[in-house]
């Protein structure tokens, strides 16, 4: 009898398409973070493209779309003349201080500038660091990380973000674009996939927000392992206090990976994780297993840069869409 493949799914741009949520929040909480800066009137709305966003997510080291949030801002506060120090405030008061004291005027030729703002950016920038993006981005949602908690309230919706962290949120009463989200992979495709073959999930979302996905369309009993980034995390904690090490287990790092094969009570076939950008591709690599990275292509707005840069970062297998995938996995 043939050994059952183990197929792991990343979800955010393989299972669901996120262009109208994460990415729409990433330039969303961008216009919030600018909303009291001088002449703000004179930025364009939208701020930049979803497009130009995708082409720095798909450069790679941006897994979370916090991190590429912070990145984002970091990148667009090369462009705004600040008149006071580094900070010395915290919390919401501390964006209120900041913002009458910059100016848009450069940030706004810039971004008028070019088709493609964000990227150019980023190419000159990419390494930078912001004191006040750095500032407002430390602790969580509710200990002084505003930039993250403006995020989750335009993601999460009011009621979703009350559930999840037990207050009432502050800028958004609205409903969340999480309710933007829809399948790129049909459920018909997991059903036939799950009566023959084990599949897993590894994503760099929280479990919550990943169980709130596979509640919603329907598939959570076709997943039998899950790995999220509370799963990191915990481990990233217990590394540190059993040994003082400071690591970061999301993608790139195998982490999640290697887990689903130990955590696995079964003998297992070919391994097998489907993914989208290059930072999946460097799991599967590095993964002490003998995965086949697969990566899809249907959620990119730049399918042939999508395509060189997952094969750069190690890719066996290159697939349009779920049809190719489903031939190629049967």
């Amino acid at each position: 009898m043939d050994l059952k493949k183990l197929i792991v799914f990343d979800m955010d741009g393989v299972i669901v398409d996120v262009s109208g949520s994460y990415r729409e929040v990433v330039r969303q909480t961008a216009r919030l973070f600018f909303n009291d800066i001088r002449f703000e009137n004179n930025l364009p709305n939208p701020l930049f493209s979803l497009a130009d966003l995708a082409t720095v997510k798909q450069a790679g080291g941006l897994n979370n779309d916090w991190d590429l949030t912070y990145h984002m801002l970091t990148l667009l506060m090369t462009k705004v003349e600040v008149s006071i120090e580094s900070p010395h405030c915290k919390g919401w008061a501390c964006l209120g201080s900041l913002m009458p004291h910059c100016d848009a005027t450069a940030l706004s030729m810039h971004l008028r500038s070019s088709s493609t703002p964000l990227a150019d950016l980023h190419k000159q920038f990419s390494g930078a660091a912001n004191p006040w993006v750095d500032h407002l981005s430390m602790g969580d949602v509710g200990t002084g990380n505003i930039i993250k908690q403006i995020f989750q309230e335009l993601y999460l919706g009011q009621d979703l973000f009350r559930q999840t962290y037990g207050f009432v949120p502050r800028i958004h009463g609205g409903e969340g674009l999480i309710d933007q989200e829809s399948l790129l992979i049909p459920k018909s495709v997991f059903k036939r996939l799950a009566k023959t073959h084990r599949l897993a999930l590894a994503t760099g979302r929280p479990r919550s927000e990943a169980e709130h996905a596979l509640n919603r369309f329907e598939l959570q009993t076709y997943f039998k392992i899950t790995y999220t980034l509370d799963e990191c995390l915990a481990e990233e904690k217990n590394i540190y206090e059993k040994s003082g090490e400071v690591l970061h287990l999301s993608k790139p790092h195998p982490f999640m990976l290697d887990a689903v094969v130990e955590y696995s009570s079964e003998k297992l076939g070919n391994l097998f994780y489907i993914g989208d950008m290059p930072d999946d591709m460097l799991a599967a690599t590095n993964s002490a297993y003998d995965y086949v990275g697969v990566g899809i292509l249907h959620s990119s707005l730049h399918k042939q840069t999508l395509r060189q840069g997952l094969i750069k970062a190690g890719a066996d297998v290159i697939v349009k869409d779920a049809d190719e995938l489903l031939a190629y996995l049967s």
